[in-house]
């Protein structure tokens, strides 16, 4: 069964909550009723030693009433709320065994003690060695009752001449019903504002996160238009949600580029099919006898073909490069004698244009680590596009030499150059500066893009460079080879 994303949260905030506050909670009781029975103790020991203090230098009195009445009078109110309440006892000394029981105070149930239990209590114990002493155990008298008991010496004639011993029952709970509440309450509220709390968080995490699931689901079901704000003030949601947008962007894009790369295509096929099947249709008409006529439209044919031949390669390249399928031998390549071989082999075409071929080389190694038959396309590109885009009667400079751990060539024309606004499109497939000028020379528009494919194939990089009536720059790097 499937649950929303704000229910777990909200769920996982709730036992994380219970159990925080479980915890706090039991940690606040014990510091609370340790607070409470520490103050207690203080008080009732207070209370103990101002009683014993008011008797001090009195005789004692024979029987309990009577300790009771003038302890009321010599320190009016001390006693009041002790002895009505709680009760209080003055025991005297000395204590022997076998004497008659000790009362007791009242919060023992008024109970009689035998002296040697009496004497056995740790409080009395320190109170006969002069020293004011408290204690809390149960009295099984009071039905499991936990007191607290308080017991000071009263001092005649500077000797302990007996004990003033008061007592309190604590509640069974550990703290008073009022106290229990009050807790209670303040446990409660904090629960409910946890509660509010974790809610608006849950929420906060949730809308953004739930935008985003049905935005996906939207693009998944093929619409690209998708865009979720980014305003959440989470960091990681924000990413999120501009990774996402990020991504529907480059969809976008994608999905233009290839209804773009396909419309390129066609076009590119449609001319040459449509100059074969004209020339067959003209054949098939009678002028596969006419042996000027056909000559010609043969060597038309013949041209187109060629040209669709260049063009399935090209597109053969570029398909296997973005599948990673290229199978390059890498290994190393003097670059120099490879320019030197591909401005040699196209020195016939640069003649026809009266375009000269420099080959510029700093006399030092340049040894790349790369594939010779993919570097060769690359020079033949680049010479070719160079040679075609030059004036007549000017130069294309190739220039090689090491750079870092690199190996830099370039290749400089001296034609019209590239307008600023085309120059970050040019590696683009099919793209054109001028829509006619490639088709007019030849040129299918893939030239540079297996170019760029190429040099990062075999991890190189490569960028242009062009100034309008200048000429133009295409300038890549390779990894050096090492010693």
């Amino acid at each position: 069964m499937f649950t929303s994303i704000r229910s777990r949260l909200s769920f996982s905030h709730l036992v994380v909550l219970v159990i925080g506050m479980g915890l706090a909670a039991g940690f606040s009781w014990l510091a609370v009723e340790r607070l409470y029975l520490n103050t207690q103790r203080q008080n009732l020991l207070a209370q103990a030693n101002l009683t014993a203090n008011a008797l001090e230098g009195m005789p004692l009195p024979a029987e309990p009433s009577d300790i009771y009445l003038q302890t009321s009078n010599i320190a009016p109110g001390i006693h009041t709320r002790l002895l009505d309440e709680q009760g209080a006892v003055l025991v005297g000394l000395p204590l022997t065994a076998g004497e008659t029981p000790v009362q007791v105070p009242l919060a023992e149930n008024n109970a009689f003690v035998a002296p040697d239990d009496l004497l056995q209590r740790p409080e009395i114990q320190q109170a006969l060695d002069g020293q004011a002493a408290t204690a809390v155990r149960k009295v099984s008298s009071a039905n499991g009752q936990r007191v607290l008991y308080a017991a000071a010496p009263v001092w005649v004639d500077g000797q302990v001449a007996g004990i003033a011993y008061l007592a309190t029952p604590l509640p069974s709970t550990g703290l008073p019903t009022n106290l229990v509440i009050q807790l209670l309450v303040a446990v409660f509220g904090a629960a409910l504002l946890a509660w509010i709390a974790g809610t608006i968080l849950s929420r906060r995490i949730s809308d953004p996160l739930q935008r985003l699931d049905r935005a996906a689901i939207a693009v998944s079901d093929g619409d690209l238009d998708q865009h979720v704000p980014v305003s959440s003030n989470i960091r990681e949601l924000d990413h999120l949600g501009q990774a996402f947008n990020r991504m529907t962007a480059n969809l976008r894009q994608a999905d233009q580029a290839k209804t773009a790369f396909i419309a390129d295509v066609t076009h590119e096929l449609r001319t040459p099919l449509t100059v074969i099947k004209g020339t067959v249709e003209t054949l098939e008409d009678g002028a596969l006898d006419d042996l000027d006529g056909r000559s010609t439209l043969l060597s038309s044919m013949h041209q187109e073909t060629d040209r669709l031949i260049r063009l399935v390669n090209d597109l053969l390249v570029l398909t296997r490069s973005d599948a990673g399928m290229l199978n390059l031998d890498i290994k190393p390549v003097d670059l120099s004698e490879m320019a030197k071989t591909r401005c040699q082999r196209l020195t016939p075409l640069a003649a026809i244009s009266e375009v000269a071929l420099d080959l510029i080389n700093t006399k030092m190694d340049c040894i790349a680590l790369g594939d010779a038959d993919r570097l060769a396309q690359i020079f033949d590109n680049l010479l070719d596009n160079a040679i075609r885009h030059t004036r007549r009667g000017s130069r294309v400079m190739i220039t090689i030499k090491p750079d870092e751990d690199q190996i830099q060539s370039e290749v400089r024309d001296q034609g019209s150059g590239i307008p600023r606004e085309h120059l970050p499109y040019i590696f683009e497939r099919f793209y054109r500066v001028s829509q006619s000028r490639d088709r007019q020379s030849g040129g299918s528009g893939l030239g540079l893009a297996i170019v760029r494919a190429l040099v990062q194939a075999q991890g190189g990089r490569i960028i242009a460079d062009s100034i309008e009536g200048q000429g133009t720059v295409i300038t890549f790097w390779l990894p050096a080879a090492k010693d």
